[in-house]
């Protein structure tokens, strides 16, 4: 599996599935979603998009996600990140991606070992982007 660069689009107001679901409608295929209560947190989010990922016939992959308040100062304007994506025979370059973007930068979550099971960090680099850098099938 070669590693995949995708928009992360984080959105306020609860309304993440509403837009998720509006893409689809607008770009057709297969949805991929999960909530914050599937990886174990309970209250006011739980129902909430933690995650998910379209993938449509044109091959392209959009993911959308909600971004409770609580979790993440948010504006518009500053709220997509850039994904990158890959498994564990990537990992070396995917950390080594990771390791570089951050120079400059902050770091806003080291990799480690996310609730979902994969490798998993987030920063802000050295001009204000957002990313996010995902290995998964690795076994912590």
């Amino acid at each position: 599996m070669a590693s995949k660069l995708n928009p992360y689009i984080n959105v306020l107001d609860g309304r993440a599935r509403q837009a998720v679901e509006f893409y689809q409608s607008v770009l057709g295929g297969e949805l991929e979603l999960s909530t914050f209560g599937e990886s174990g947190m309970e209250g006011p989010f739980a129902d909430q998009v933690m995650h998910s990922r379209l993938e449509t016939p044109a091959g392209y992959t959009l993911m959308v996600a909600d971004t409770p308040a609580e979790m993440m100062k948010l504006d518009v304007g500053n709220n997509i990140s850039v994904s990158i994506a890959g498994d564990a025979t990537q990992a070396e370059e995917l950390r080594g991606y990771f390791t570089g973007l951050a120079e400059g930068g902050t770091v806003t979550e080291p990799m480690t070992i996310a609730p979902w099971g994969d490798e998993f960090g987030m920063l802000t680099d050295k001009f204000g982007i957002n990313w996010m850098v995902n290995i998964a099938g690795v076994t912590g």
